[in-house]
């Protein structure tokens, strides 16, 4: 039984080699594109998009062309707000492919994939049918809402801040070991507001010890509910860089875990890298009284802040959480796996648990299994959901664990 046609009507391919062309074109009609459109180079290809109504709905440019090459290309679709969906294809070494690509996405452009030639139909059709997800999520981390601090107080004084819960799974059994509680706000008339542009909100504007202890407060409450249901599971809360100079939060955090009745080591603070570079002497003290009191800490985010390897060997970290950008697309990327297994290794070494996030995809499972990650935390396992959907989910998750399992 021959697959379904893909979800997409027309392709531009932009290569100087004609028979490169017609490859990319019979693979493009094996998959059910009929509408199909050629430029030998990026100059003719923006012409052709200029004139083109509709314009196609997917572009496959090469890298090496005369008069304008695919780099040179890419920058011309965002310099002329062409927002259209590519595919990156050459015969070039990977590494020059990999750089291409992390341009295209530094420069805002939707890059679907980024593989050698020649292009294979099963590679297009899973860069296709991805595309759907990932412009979902683009498009929330593109939207641009108009909030302000007096509608964030209000949303914390009518309790319109609430948490979801996503779960950390072992990655060689599949069985739920942790769960990560995340701040959610949905706006009466502008909808849900995306973490990253109400947080900034709260901390320009002293609202972020507030908006933490709310958020901690109900954590605790629903881990205590989960706790006397028998679901013992640590929940990891966020901590935000501006709260490690109040000296007294340790305590503060203390009491409202006994407060809960928790015990310490079902808590886990997670500290963004980047945020232990200034005030280095009250951080260090709020993060070794919490440690001492028994909580765990995670690093998060890690390889994405400047001195990775000093806050390592500083402080008492229990956990190290590796940044989405270095699982997404690993198992295509030698670099990534490279730096991916480094930091594995080293974290087992220091006898830290490791945690991906962003595991999206099996092959990604895979290979975490391989390099002895610890628990995978992404879309393939759960989305962030409701506290009291938790334990239902876990039932119906039974079936998926068994299959992760390695």
């Amino acid at each position: 039984m021959s697959a379904p046609p893909v979800q997409i009507g027309s392709v531009l391919i932009v290569d100087d080699s004609h028979v490169q062309r017609l490859h990319a074109m019979a693979v493009c009609r094996e998959l059910g594109i009929e509408k199909l459109h050629e430029a030998s180079n990026g100059r003719e290809a923006l012409a052709l998009l200029t004139a083109l109504v509709p314009r196609p709905e997917l572009v496959i440019v090469d890298l090496e062309m005369p008069t304008m090459d695919g780099p040179e290309f890419l920058v011309k679709l965002q310099e002329l707000g062409f927002d259209i969906p590519v595919i990156v294809a050459s015969s070039r070494e990977r590494a020059l492919i990999d750089t291409v690509r992390e341009m295209g996405g530094v420069l805002g452009l939707h890059v679907l994939a980024a593989v050698q030639k020649p292009l294979q139909p099963d590679v297009l059709r899973h860069a296709i049918e991805s595309s759907g997800r990932r412009e979902l999520r683009r498009s929330a981390q593109r939207a641009e809402l108009a909030i302000d601090a007096t509608a964030l107080a209000d949303a914390l004084d009518r309790n319109e801040i609430y948490v979801h819960y996503q779960p950390k799974a072992d990655i060689r059994t599949g069985i739920v070991r942790g769960i990560e509680a995340l701040a959610r706000w949905t706006h009466p008339t502008l909808g849900p507001i995306p973490p990253d542009q109400f947080i900034p909100v709260a901390e320009r504007n002293q609202l972020i010890h507030r908006l933490t202890i709310d958020v901690m407060n109900q954590a605790m409450l629903q881990n205590s509910a989960w706790r006397a249901r028998g679901l013992h599971l640590p929940v990891a809360i966020n901590l935000s860089p501006t709260l490690l100079e109040r000296a007294d939060l340790a305590l503060e955090i203390a009491s409202l875990q006994q407060c809960h009745g928790l015990p310490p080591d079902q808590i886990v603070i997670e500290i963004t890298e980047s945020s232990l570079v200034t005030r280095v002497g009250t951080a260090l003290s709020v993060l070794a009284q919490l440690r001492l009191r028994g909580f765990g800490l995670s690093i998060d985010d890690y390889g994405t802040g400047f001195s990775s390897m000093q806050q390592l060997a500083r402080i008492p970290f229990t956990e190290l959480k590796i940044d989405r950008s270095f699982v997404r697309g690993a198992p295509e990327r030698d670099s990534l796996q490279v730096i991916l297994r480094s930091a594995i290794e080293m974290a087992n070494r220091l006898g830290l648990v490791t945690v991906a996030e962003g595991v999206e995809t099996l092959q990604e499972w895979r290979m975490l299994q391989e390099f002895g990650c610890t628990l995978g935390q992404g879309w393939l396992i759960a989305r962030p959901m409701p506290g009291d959907d938790l334990i239902g989910w876990m039932k119906q998750y039974r079936v998926q664990a068994a299959q992760l399992r390695a």
